[in-house]
C-alpha cells in the first residue's frame, strides 16, 4: 500500500487532538473548539478523540496519586504540605461524604476553568474516594462535559456563519 499523505496527515491530527486534551489547562475544553476549526474535524470525531485524550491521564492519576504521595511524605516538607492539605480539605468531609463519587460528575461535567478531570482525580484522591468509582464519575463528567462544549460550539459556530 503506498504511503498516503493525507492519511498521515489525518492521524497526526488526531494525535495533537487527542494530546490537546490530555493537557490540565484546557482539556476536551480547548481540544474540541480546537479540532473542529483548525482541522475542519466533524463534532463527533473531536467528541470522541478528546473524550480519549481527557480520559488518557485520570487512568494514570488515579493509579499513582496515593503511591507518589506515599513516598514523597517520606521527606518533611511533602510530609507537612500533605497533613497541611488533608486537614484544610478535610473540612469538606461532610459534603463529600453526603455525595461521593456522584459529586464528581457536575464537577467535572460544568465546563469551567479548574473543574475537569485533573482536579477531579485530586479532590478523589484528597477525599479517599476509591479509584473505580472516581474513574466512573469523572468519565460520566467528562462525556457530559464533552457533549456541552460539542453543542455550545457547533451552536456558535451554525449562529456566526
Amino acid at each position: 500500500m503506498p504511503f498516503s499523505f493525507a492519511v498521515a496527515g489525518a492521524a497526526l491530527e488526531s494525535l495533537q487532538v487527542v494530546l490537546m486534551a490530555t493537557v490540565p489547562f484546557g482539556e476536551l475544553r480547548t481540544s474540541i473548539p480546537f479540532a473542529i476549526s483548525f482541522f475542519g474535524m466533524p463534532p463527533s470525531r473531536a467528541f470522541l478523540l478528546s473524550v480519549v485524550g481527557n480520559m488518557l491521564p485520570v487512568v494514570l492519576l488515579l493509579l499513582f496519586l496515593e503511591p507518589v504521595s506515599n513516598w514523597l511524605r517520606r521527606f518533611s516538607a511533602f510530609d507537612r504540605f500533605f497533613d497541611w492539605l488533608f486537614s484544610r480539605t478535610r473540612r469538606y468531609n461532610d459534603r463529600m461524604e453526603k455525595y461521593g463519587s456522584l459529586g464528581l460528575i457536575p464537577f467535572v461535567a460544568v465546563p469551567l476553568p479548574v473543574t475537569g478531570a485533573w482536579t477531579a482525580c485530586a479532590v478523589a484522591f484528597v477525599f479517599g474516594i476509591r479509584s473505580r468509582h472516581a474513574f466512573s464519575a469523572i468519565f460520566a463528567g467528562v462525556l457530559l462535559a464533552g457533549v456541552v462544549v460539542t453543542l455550545s460550539y457547533v451552536s456558535v459556530l451554525e449562529f456566526w456563519s
